[in-house]
């Protein structure tokens, strides 16, 4: 995936939405920017299958040699898939954020990504942030 074709978080999510059976799902990851304020990375805990998430709400958890940090979900619905190789392969975070160190599915039950940023406007977060 294309960082540019994304949407994201303030928080540092990003997210694909494809049609799947009728449905839009979700898939969700962390940025390169996050990656790289994170460091080192030791553990992460997947979300469950199954699980409903909230917008905004914590939905899994990734730790670093610096600390743990949550992982919100960026939109509402089902996580219906999660990475499972990625707790085994965590170098995936950086060396590809946006393919294989995709972290979670999420079948979305609201319309609509408004409240997420494109790309251009995340940049300028990050910029402002460093």
């Amino acid at each position: 995936m294309k960082p540019a074709d994304l949407h994201f978080a303030k928080t540092h999510e990003w997210v694909s939405v494809a049609e799947e059976d009728g449905s839009q799902v979700a898939t969700v990851g962390i940025s390169a920017f996050a990656v790289e304020a994170l460091t080192d990375l030791v553990f992460m805990e997947l979300p469950t299958i199954g699980k409903q998430v909230s917008a905004g709400e914590p939905f899994c958890e990734v730790e670093s040699v610096k600390a743990v940090s949550d992982v919100y979900a960026p939109v509402s619905g089902e996580v219906i898939a999660v990475n499972e190789t990625l707790p085994d392969t965590l170098e995936k975070l950086s060396t590809a954020p946006y393919g294989d160190g995709w972290i979670a599915k999420i079948k979305m039950s609201e319309e609509g990504l408004g409240h997420l940023m494109d790309y251009d406007a995340y940049q300028k977060q990050c910029s402002e942030e460093s």
